[in-house]
Order: structure tokens, then C-alpha cells, then sequence
């Protein structure tokens, strides 16, 4: 049964939703992680796949019709593909979505796309294999490349987008190189301002290499013509005027899209955080697993709803950095 729309405080209606599956990774980022790792949550602690299934289907009719799927890295939960699946059996799940970082994706492209994911976003930083080990600290770029090719062999998959976080003094160095991935293949490249999230807490205003920049080191090659942005969209995507193929800027830092944006997020062990950098998030799994209502749970939703941020103060005097990282909220 269709419910009311869900709306914060300043009239936003809620239409898209991050679920991280999992805070584990078997990557170590340094936009994200720190090289020792962090200390995983227990099994116990994490929502079932029944749990995020009724969790999602409460959400989804009251309006929130797109779903990604995060982690950590999603696809290291066990079973995947089966919550895949369950989800993309939802009536009112109208795209259902994943953001990975590629490793697995040779092993597990085929299950998910049989699932029933509509698109594909693979984190890829670089494209040589030691600077992608730099980043990463994982050797793993070829292992990636070949996960993105099983990917694309299925039709159903595309568009496929590949982000790439954008880090001033490295980042300058790889734009060039994925121009020309984007121009040959059918890949979407997207750069992604750093953010302040990273769990070395190295980051500064100095560390963003900003979208506007990384624009210019294209269009001084190859000239390219703005796509519109559509409303809620997270990405400012252009075409390449010379040839095919297009390219991506997502810039939350430079120019934030606070005004219409339209996304809460689910941590996996259950807790809904109304922004990226929210201070304070509400736990759902608590009641969930005390045996509360749909409409009881409805009511804890729109309520942490409604305090939902007016925007994130990201390079503003005061700016508190949330003790979560990336991994432990889901991108």
C-alpha cells in the first residue's frame, strides 16, 4: 500500500536510498580507510538481508523508489546477489543500483545482473597499476579491469560509471588516461571531489583537486558540451564534442547540491543518517528487532526525516568531521 510521500522539514521529498550491506572492505583506500583497517562490526550486529528487505519495502512506498547498494564493499557480504534479488522483487523498488569496488565483480557479475541490479558503479582510481596499489594498498587493478569487462559483456548492464576520487598531487596525472577510457569504451567516468571522510584523517581543503579544474585539463584537449543536470542528480555530466563518449563531475565540496537533494542512507548494522555527514543518526534495528509495527517504524522515519540537514558545512568555519569514515556509512 502506497503511502504518504516522505519530506524533511524544507519540503525535500526523500526519493533515494543508500543501504550499506556491510562495513567490511578488502580494500584499505586512504580516502577511506586507515591501513590497518577498522574493527568490523559482529555478525550479530549487522541487519539480516530479511531485516533491510522490510526495512526497504517500508521506505519504498512511502516514495523512496531508488535503492543503492553499498558497503564497505557489498559484494563481500555473503549471499549477495540473493539480497540483490529479494530487493529487486519489491513492487515499489523502481531502480535498484550498486557501487563496488570491482574485485569481485568477474566472480559475481553474472548473478547480479540475473538478480535484477539496474546499474553499476565501480570505483576505480587509476588506471596503472602502481598508483593504483598507492591508493589502495591493494594490487589489485587487473583483477578490476577484468571484473569490468565480464560486466559489460551483459547489455543489461549498461551504462556502467566508473568513479574515480579526485585527490590534488595524484589525481592531475590519471585524467588524461581516463578521457581516453571513456572515449573508447562505453563507460561513464565520473571524478569525485575528496571528501572529508577519510579514516587517516588527512583531509583539507588544499587535498581537493576540484571538479572545475579537472574540467579545464580535459577541455584543454578535448572540448566538451554540458548534458543539464537532472533534478537530484549528484553528477554535472558532459559530452565530448569531438567524439563519443562522456564524462562526469561530482562536486560536493566546490558546489554542493544540498538544495535538492533527495538521499538518506541505512548503516549496516541499522541506523538512518539524513546526510553524508550527519553528527547524529536513529536507530531502527533496536525497535525492528523489539517487534515494532510498520507504522510505528514509519513514525521513527519521518520524524528523523523531518530534522533532516538543510546542508552539509564542509569548508565552513566550525565544520565537525563524523567519527564514522566512508566504509563504516556507505556511499
Amino acid at each position: 500500500m502506497a503511502l504518504d510521500p516522505l519530506r524533511d522539514g524544507h519540503g525535500r521529498s526523500i526519493g533515494d536510498l543508500r543501504v550499506s550491506v556491510t562495513d567490511r572492505c578488502n580494500f584499505r583506500c586512504q580516502y577511506c580507510m586507515p591501513a590497518e583497517g577498522l574493527r568490523w562490526l559482529e555478525r550479530e550486529q549487522i541487519l539480516t538481508f530479511e531485516e533491510i528487505t522490510r526495512l526497504v519495502a517500508l521506505l519504498s512506498s512511502m516514495g523512496v523508489h531508488d535503492v543503492r547498494l553499498t558497503g564497505g564493499e557489498p559484494l563481500v557480504r555473503r549471499g549477495f546477489p540473493r539480497l540483490a534479488a529479494m530487493l529487486a522483487d519489491l513492487p515499489d523498488v523502481r531502480e535498484l543500483s550498486v557501487t563496488t569496488n570491482g574485485f569481485l565483480l568477474e566472480r559475481d557479475a553474472e548473478a547480479l545482473v540475473r538478480a535484477g541490479i539496474d546499474r553499476f558503479n565501480v570505483s576505480v582510481d587509476s588506471l596503472q597499476r602502481d598508483r593504483f596499489y598507492q591508493l589502495t594498498r591493494r594490487d589489485a587493478l587487473p583483477q578490476v579491469l577484468r571484473g569490468l569487462e565480464r560486466l559489460a559483456s551483459f547489455p543489461e548492464a549498461h551504462p556502467i560509471k566508473i568513479n574515480a576520487v579526485a585527490i590534488r598531487g595524484f589525481t592531475e596525472e590519471e585524467v588524461l588516461p581516463f578521457v581516453q577510457l571513456a572515449r573508447r569504451t562505453p563507460y561513464e567516468v565520473r571524478f569525485i571531489e575528496f571528501m572529508p571522510l577519510d579514516g587517516d584523517r588527512a583531509w583539507s581543503e588544499e587535498s581537493v583537486l576540484t571538479g572545475a579544474e579537472i574540467r579545464a585539463l580535459v577541455q584543454a584537449v578535448h572540448p566538451l558540451e554540458p548534458c543539464g543536470r537532472e533534478p537530484h542528480a549528484t553528477a554535472r555530466v558532459y559530452r565530448f564534442a569531438d567524439g563519443p563518449g562522456k564524462i562526469g563531475f561530482i562536486n560536493p565540496v566546490s558546489e554542493p547540491f544540498c538544495a535538492d537533494c533527495n538521499r538518506i542512507r541505512l548503516t549496516a548494522e541499522g541506523r538512518l543518517r539524513t546526510c553524508l555527514f550527519s553528527l547524529h543518526e536513529t536507530d531502527l534495528r533496536s525497535p525492528l528487532r523489539a517487534g515494532a509495527s510498520d507504522a510505528e517504524l514509519e513514525r521513527i522515519i519521518r520524524q528523523a526525516v523531518w530534522r533532516k540537514e538543510l546542508k552539509h558545512h564542509v569548508g565552513e568555519p566550525g565544520f565537525i568531521q563524523p567519527a564514522r569514515t566512508m566504509s563504516a556509512i556507505g556511499g
